[in-house]
C-alpha cells in the first residue's frame, strides 16, 4: 500500500484506498479542512446551478402545488409572493452549507460515544468530526453527476430530483407529492458508499473488528431509514 502523503492525494485516494487515507488522517488530523471545504462547497453548487437554470415560474407553482394544494387560491398567492427566486436560492445555499456541518457533528459524536470503549482509541470529538468529512467524499461524485446533468439538459422544467441523480427518487422517477418522495430520496447510492468509508475507517482507527466496525457504522442510517419506511407505511 502506497503511502499517503499530502491532503490533495488522499481526496483522491479516499475512492480507491480508504484504509491508508483513514491512516493517515489519524496522523495528520489537520487534513480535514481539505474534504470539508470540497464537500461544503459541492453541496451546494447543483442547488445553486438548478436554481438559476429552471423554469422557475414553472417550479415555484409545482412546489406549490405538491406541497399546499389544500389551500385556498389566496393563501397559494400569499405563499407564492413570498417564494422569490432570490428566496429560494438563499435557502438552499443556507440549507446546503449548515445542513452537511450539523449532520457530520451529529455522527462524529455517534462515532466518539461507540468507539470510547476502545481503550487503544485516543481520538475525540473532534477528530471524528474531521473523519466525518473524509467519509462525505462520496457526495462529491453526486455533486459532479448532477452538475454535468444540469449543464447537458435543454429543458427548463427539470425536477429538483436532478440535484440526487444517485437517489432512489431520481432513478425511480418518483413525485414529489408522494409521501415516499423524502424517503426515496434520501435512499442514495452515496450513503451506502459513506457508510462504507465509516466501517472502514472505525476499522483503521479503533482495534475493534471488521463486523463490529460495520455494525457500528450501519446502525444510524438503518434506524433511520427503518422508522421512516414504518411511518410512511401508517
Amino acid at each position: 500500500m502506497s503511502e499517503v502523503t499530502n491532503p490533495i492525494q488522499a481526496c483522491n485516494d479516499i475512492f480507491f484506498k480508504p484504509s491508508g487515507v483513514f491512516k493517515a488522517v489519524n496522523e495528520h488530523n489537520n487534513w480535514s479542512w481539505v474534504p470539508f471545504l470540497i464537500v461544503t462547497v459541492l453541496s451546494v453548487l447543483p442547488g445553486y446551478l438548478f436554481i438559476n437554470f429552471v423554469d422557475f415560474a414553472w417550479y415555484q407553482d409545482m412546489l406549490i402545488n405538491t406541497q399546499y394544494g389544500d389551500m385556498s387560491p389566496a393563501e397559494q398567492n400569499q405563499i407564492r409572493s413570498g417564494m422569490g427566486q432570490s428566496a429560494v436560492q438563499m435557502y438552499m445555499l443556507i440549507g446546503g452549507i449548515l445542513g452537511p456541518i450539523v449532520v457530520n457533528a451529529v455522527v462524529a459524536l455517534y462515532l466518539h460515544l461507540m468507539t470510547k470503549s476502545d481503550e487503544h482509541n485516543l481520538n475525540g470529538f473532534t477528530d471524528w468530526y474531521g473523519f466525518t468529512w473524509w467519509a462525505s467524499m462520496p457526495a462529491v461524485i453526486n455533486a459532479l453527476i448532477a452538475i454535468a446533468l444540469i449543464a447537458l439538459s435543454s429543458d427548463h422544467q427539470i425536477l429538483p430530483t436532478v440535484i440526487s441523480p444517485l437517489s432512489l427518487a431520481y432513478w425511480a422517477d418518483i413525485q414529489m407529492s408522494s409521501d415516499w418522495f423524502g424517503f426515496a430520496q434520501s435512499m442514495r447510492l452515496e450513503s451506502l458508499w459513506t457508510i462504507y468509508l465509516i466501517a472502514v475507517g472505525i476499522a483503521q482507527w479503533t482495534s475493534f473488528s471488521t463486523k463490529k466496525s460495520t455494525l457500528i457504522a450501519c446502525a444510524p442510517f438503518a434506524v433511520i431509514w427503518a422508522i421512516w419506511f414504518v411511518i410512511n407505511l401508517m
